[in-house]
């Protein structure tokens, strides 16, 4: 998406030097040389970001930045001045400033940059204000403007209509159950079930008979018969969390049952024939465990009819403040806040952290931001430790 930028500024050459090289850098260029006249390309929507000079002939910059500070669009707004000092600074970021930068601008670089911080504010703004349109995504799942996310959610969608089996990887807090959850609403199985186990959290002899189910005296303590997660899920999605966490044994006898779509209650003769899509996910390395024998090499082919990789959230940096933007107004929803807004220090904590817990450490960690947040801006202070005191 390309973005306009207005200058105001009164300076001919310095206006049309800061013009010509956004230009350059493939950014749409507005000028004016006075605030009536920045007034009126405002009015008509030229300008995502506004370069604003302080001392204008029509008028002081700093009282057209404080109008604008009120207004729903908060179109990010900086300063520039050949009479900065620090106190004027201060002042300018109190009250709505992106940036504060003195004349003549002589690395222009850094004006790119604060434009590109500016971008990363919009970006946020814009997905709350989608969200609140239309409350959630499609389906909660979270899609991000890396290449990368984009290609593995049309892998998704793809799989989904397919209704294949689908392997998805990737550390732990990515979001690959919420991912299976998208491929489940996304394909003609929607309206049947969605059936998840944990495969780690299961004691490996109750496994078998969570997933098959069992008849009545296979043994002690079955007083009745149990109907399995497969044979509930008929129809719809099987999700076989972790499946790394297997028992070889099981591998054998799931692997049979997605092949023949059929299978057999523990202490059963009865064949049960079902019809599952499937979808298993891991953390770990599954190559490296099918080299040490820990994992049915024909079993991880069949599964991965289709192989989803959910990269980590420090490789998806750009994807920060659209994620950012989907969990704040989730979390609006969840406590009945109503914060629209992030200050440009707090993203910048947010985006250059390295979240080891990845998604699910953000959603955590926005969930603290909004309830210490008292008014409608995350500030620094609201962040945990970890965020705010970072190497």
């Amino acid at each position: 998406m390309s973005y306009t930028v207005l200058i105001i500024d009164d300076d001919e050459k310095a206006r049309q030097n800061v013009s010509e090289y956004l230009k350059l850098c493939d950014y749409e260029v507005f000028e004016a040389c006075t605030i009536k006249e920045g007034k009126e390309y405002i009015s008509k929507g030229d300008g995502d970001i506004i370069i604003l000079d302080v001392q204008l002939p029509d008028g002081n910059g700093l009282d057209l930045m404080s109008e604008l500070s009120t207004q729903p669009s908060r179109i990010p707004v900086i300063l520039i001045t050949g009479y900065g000092n620090i106190e004027m600074a201060v002042d300018a970021m109190k009250n709505g400033a992106h940036d504060f930068l003195t004349k003549p601008i002589e690395k222009l670089q850094n004006l790119e940059n604060s434009i590109l911080r500016a971008i990363e504010v919009i970006q946020m703004r814009r997905e709350l204000t989608h969200l609140r349109k239309n409350q959630l995504q499609q389906n909660n799942f979270v899609v991000g403007k890396s290449e990368q996310f984009s290609t593995l959610f049309n892998q998704s969608i793809k799989a989904a209509k397919a209704s294949v089996s689908v392997l998805i990887t990737g550390e732990t807090g990515t979001g690959k159950e919420v991912l299976a959850n998208f491929i489940h609403q996304s394909g003609p199985r929607a309206a049947k079930p969605f059936v998840a186990i944990n495969c780690a959290a299961i004691q490996p002899t109750v496994l078998e008979s969570e997933l098959f189910g069992y008849e009545a005296g296979a043994f002690t303590g079955a007083e009745k018969r149990k109907h399995g997660l497969m044979e509930i899920g008929d129809g719809g999605v099987l999700f076989l969390d972790e499946i790394s966490s297997m028992p070889t044994d099981i591998q054998a006898k799931i692997l049979r049952a997605i092949e023949e779509k059929s299978f057999r209650r523990v202490g059963g003769t009865a064949l049960i024939n079902v019809d599952l899509q499937v979808i298993a996910a891991s953390n770990r390395n599954i190559k490296n465990m099918i080299e040490k024998g820990m994992f049915r090499e024909d079993l991880y082919y069949r599964l991965k009819v289709v192989d989803l990789h959910l990269p980590p959230l420090r490789d998806r940096r750009e994807d920060i403040p659209e994620l950012i933007g989907f969990f704040v107004n989730k979390i609006n929803m969840q406590m009945g806040k109503n914060v629209t807004d992030v200050s440009q220090d707090a993203l910048k904590l947010l985006i250059n952290y390295s979240w080891p817990g990845n998604i699910r450490e953000l959603s955590n960690s926005l969930q603290r931001a909004l309830l210490f947040c008292d008014g409608e801006k995350i500030n620094t202070a609201d962040l945990p430790l970890d965020i705010t005191h970072q190497k």
